[in-house]
């Protein structure tokens, strides 16, 4: 072949140039058409959302929104079924318009709630992603991201309840609401119909309630403290904890500050003022047994789990077990017996032993000026009223019985293997000078004896025995214990004494019966709670011996005329504190008297708590029929003993008492001699089964006792 007929290098690479074109176009087609079918497809997807989305959009525009549900109406009622208190949201709610609020509380619920809230159409995509990111670094849930328009769809027409079909409503009711109204007007429904703790529904009754103040004129400083309530009223309201409220301000502030809405001076300042609060409840009306119904409120909320905002504004409806009867005799016991002029406070609480049902509660005097109910104060000493636990303790240990004797006389004792003594003293140092009984110490409160008893027992056993009936404050086991110096509340002292009057069975206290929604759904029943602590027996001896109180010589003779049935209990005194706490088949109560800030009380002040206590009971019980305390069948026995020597009592005996024995546990020594037949006929079983309650030199007859109990 000559040269020219091969081709040039040149003319090779264009070839195969034109060569690779068809055959990249021939490769790649197919995946053109692909893509351009994909693409077609992806316009017209996108066209149908778009289409969709926008018959979405005209859709919820047309629709009307659901009536608001924040006027359901809650009820609280009594035993009964009475109506003592109403709570839903227009109780207290005030509207005003937008530019009737303070900038300051604008610009403050803005920066902590929602601050892009005239950036977004009701969701704001960046806020959940920053909330996301802070919540991921920190662990927890620290940082909220739903919008004021999101939060005001939720108030306004759902329930609190944590589902994905609420989420979807809530969703749909945002959309409607940025829709159908402006940002003004979005915000001015907010701010006049959140929640702002205490019964205050909306910016203008809040600042009415906390300062006196209308909207318009709150400071910036008011302004923080309010805008921060909402998130968590029970914890952030400067009525239940300045501290946590305090925090929140400052955090508020701070937001303010990086938004550019204050500077730093101004934010330092506002959190320097002192801000002077009203009185809570001063401008209205405090209601009936208004430290229960709070205490209703408590239970609801923090023990059963009862949402806060479903409580105010669900219209559920709560059961509870306070008899107005026995509420009003209490309030009115202790408006008749403390002066008005007295700064003394008192407390009074009664539960139904047989069922633990709380019947009355008076946590103070005046609930406008001061709302910390005593009812439950854990810093008051019970003095003499914790003998009883001493004495049930003393009985069980069979090392001592209603006529064990020691000497009322001033006494050193010795302690912790001799390395400590204890020197208590008779109030008013007022000895006998001879030896007593059990139920002579009871009746005239004597510190020797219990501190002999204490000592004899052991301290450790007598806690032991205080927590067997209920009470779980703190105690230590040592002598003084025996004198009530460790403080227990007086709810605590009502349900052990309870124990006493339903034969040994101490029935867990209960408030509450039972709550129901607003389509009676029971959201939350009471199971009873029981439990025999102690035994029949015992139970019947300690009333025995506590009956005695009420007599002659006992520490609350002055007012047992006044009460018309049978009735035991105990005293109590120190410097500080004054206490009755007492019991019927029916009622246990305990009764306190003292000042909060532990100031000396006079012999006048300290005898305030016995006919408090008095008059409660005939009140509370005006239309119940006298009764006696059940003696069992089985465990005691009643006997006539010679109170001077202890020993069983003959006919000849100088001076003869009917008193009661753990049955095993009565003398056998006899005192005199019979006339008749023997000792047994004076010394054997008193078959009216009414306990003693007699004085010493005679017994007293159930005749005797039962018209004493009858007439004045």
């Amino acid at each position: 072949m000559n040269k020219s007929s091969k081709p040039s290098a040149g003319r090779q690479s264009k070839l195969r140039r034109r060569l690779a074109f068809p055959i990249l176009i021939e490769r790649f087609l197919p995946h053109l058409l692909k893509m351009r079918k994909w693409a077609l497809r992806a316009g017209l997807a996108g066209l149908a959302v778009f289409a969709v989305m926008i018959g979405l959009y005209f859709y919820l525009r047309a629709q009307t929104l659901p009536v608001s549900t924040i006027s359901q109406t809650s009820q609280m009622l009594d035993i009964h079924g009475n109506v003592i208190d109403t709570f839903h949201a227009g109780e207290n709610r005030r509207s005003v318009a937008l530019e009737d609020i303070s900038h300051y509380v604008i610009e403050a619920t803005l920066a902590i709630e929602d601050r892009r809230f005239y950036d977004h159409a009701g969701f704001d995509l960046r806020g959940m992603a920053r909330a996301v990111v802070v919540n991921v670094q920190s662990m927890s849930a620290r940082q909220g991201a739903s919008t004021l328009t999101q939060q005001l769809a939720r108030n306004l027409y759902l329930s609190h309840e944590r589902t994905w079909q609420r989420k979807l409503k809530e969703a749909i009711y945002t959309a409607q609401l940025e829709m159908k109204y402006s940002k003004d007007e979005i915000l001015g429904m907010y701010l006049n119909q959140i929640y702002y703790g205490h019964g205050s529904y909306g910016i203008e009754a809040a600042a009415m309630m906390y300062f006196d103040k209308h909207a318009s004129e709150l400071s910036l400083a008011e302004s923080a403290m309010l805008a921060g309530i909402p998130k968590g009223p029970k914890y952030y309201s400067p009525y239940m904890n300045m501290k946590n409220a305090k925090d929140r301000q400052y955090v508020i502030l701070e937001a303010m500050k990086e938004g550019g809405l204050i500077t730093e001076e101004q934010a330092d300042a506002a959190y320097a003022e002192v801000l002077t609060f009203q009185p809570l409840g001063s401008g209205q009306q405090e209601g009936f047994a208004p430290y229960f119904r709070d205490y209703i409120r408590y239970l609801a909320v923090e023990k059963y789990g009862i949402d806060e905002s479903l409580l105010n504004e669900g219209g559920i409806t709560i059961y509870t077990t306070l008899d107005q009867e026995a509420q009003a005799a209490a309030e009115e016991s202790i408006k008749k017996v403390m002066p008005a002029s007295s700064e003394q406070q008192a407390a009074l609480v009664a539960i139904d032993p047989r069922n633990g049902y709380i019947k009355a509660m008076v946590g103070g005097r005046d609930y406008k000026t001061n709302q910390y109910n005593r009812v439950f104060a854990s810093t008051r000493q019970p003095g003499s009223a914790f003998k009883p636990f001493l004495y049930l303790t003393a009985l069980q240990s069979g090392f001592m019985t209603p006529v064990t004797r020691f000497k009322s006389e001033p006494t050193v004792f010795s302690y912790d293997e001799g390395r400590k003594t204890y020197e208590p003293h008779n109030y008013g140092d007022k000895y006998i000078g001879d030896y007593i009984d059990m139920r002579t110490a009871i009746s005239s409160s004597d510190n020797i004896y219990a501190v002999n008893t204490i000592m004899t027992v052991g301290a450790d056993k007598v806690i032991e025995t205080a927590r067997k009936l209920g009470v779980n404050s703190p105690m230590s086991p040592v002598p003084s214990l025996a004198l009530g110096t460790f403080p227990v509340s007086p709810f605590e002292m009502a349900s052990a004494y309870g124990a006493f009057a339903n034969a040994g069975v101490r029935v867990e206290p209960v408030a509450i019966l039972r709550i129901e929604d607003r389509k009676g759904n029971v959201l939350y029943e009471a199971k009873p709670q029981e439990k025999q602590v102690i035994t029949p027996a015992e139970a019947y001896v300690m009333t025995s011996l506590l009956e005695s109180v009420f007599d002659e010589g006992g520490t609350a003779h002055r007012v047992s005329a006044a009460i018309k049935r049978p009735v035991a209990g105990k005293t109590g005194t120190t410097a500080t504190d004054a206490w009755l706490v007492g019991y019927t088949p029916e009622l246990a109560a305990a009764v306190w008297v003292g000042y909060d800030k532990d100031r000396m009380l006079t012999v006048a002040e300290a005898r305030r708590a016995a006919p408090i206590f008095a008059g409660f009971i005939e009140g509370a019980l005006s239309a119940v029929p006298p009764k006696f305390f059940p003696m069992p069948e089985e465990g005691v026995v009643n006997v006539f003993i010679d109170p001077n020597s202890g020993k069983l009592a003959a006919a000849t005996c100088e001076s003869r008492r009917l008193e009661t024995f753990l049955t095993g546990t009565e003398p056998t020594e006899v005192c005199g001699t019979s006339l008749d037949s023997g000792t047994g006929g004076e010394a054997g079983t008193d078959a009216g089964g009414n306990g003693a309650g007699g004085k010493s030199g005679r017994s007293r007859s159930w005749w005797e006792d039962l018209k004493r109990w009858w007439t004045d």
